[in-house]
């Protein structure tokens, strides 16, 4: 599972929450999720405050699979 929807999940969000959150369209954030692409900076770190991490922990991916 990809570390933005884990993260997302643990916050006990859902798509539509985090996408009116952030302004962005609730596609945007699936395709975090599935890996076809990557918030811009500034939505990276907004969205690892609104889970409570680091950008560096929404990065790491699968890597700990």
């Amino acid at each position: 599972m990809n570390s933005i929807k884990r993260h997302r999940e643990a916050a006990g969000m859902l798509q539509e929450e985090v996408a009116g959150r952030l302004g962005v369209h609730q596609t945007a954030v699936s395709q975090w999720e599935v890996g076809n692409t990557l918030p811009r900076a500034a939505t990276l770190k907004k969205l690892a405050e609104l889970y409570g991490c680091t950008v560096d922990e929404l990065l790491k991916g699968g890597e700990e699979e």
